[in-house]
């Protein structure tokens, strides 16, 4: 897999060593706010698992509902957002979807928070979708994925 991408002025690109674990559509309010959307498209991967090409990143935390830091990761020069890390795990990523190349390439495995949802966003019926989270890790990520979450030591 070729993927790659970059920022909104064109100064940080970046690909993707490897496929990502999964991706996830998430329409909680955070991410509302946090981009300005109805909802996010994060393809989670493995930080060493992106090389920055050109470019540089500036991190800026952000407050959420859950109390644990977001760390998003900006291209020094524009401030795209082009990966967030969560709770600050350092080693997984949330790599921004529509910062690839071509965004079409990784289509949401999965809605969470869909209790948040703006009402005018359809879901497809053939992807999974869920209230508040899946019901769990191990019943839901593709075996080599939850591998690769294990061998980050999660």
């Amino acid at each position: 897999m070729k993927l790659t991408g970059g920022c909104g002025c064109g100064a940080l690109r970046y690909r993707l060593k490897a496929e990502p674990m999964i991706v996830h559509c998430c329409h909680c309010k955070d991410c509302q706010r946090q981009t300005g959307s109805g909802f996010v498209i994060n393809a989670i991967i493995e930080r060493d698992n992106i090389e920055i090409e050109q470019g540089a990143t500036a991190v800026t935390t952000l407050p959420t509902d859950s109390g644990r830091p977001h760390d998003l990761y900006r291209c020094d020069a524009c401030e795209t957002t082009v990966w967030s890390d969560y709770g600050r795990r350092r080693t997984m990523v949330f790599l921004r979807v529509g910062t690839l190349d071509e965004p079409a390439r990784l289509p949401p495995d999965v809605h969470i928070f869909t209790r948040s949802k703006l009402p005018w966003v359809g879901l497809p019926a053939d992807t999974p979708s869920f209230d508040v989270f899946y019901p769990g890790i191990e019943e839901f990520w593709p075996a080599d994925a939850l591998a690769r979450r294990r061998a980050l030591g999660f």
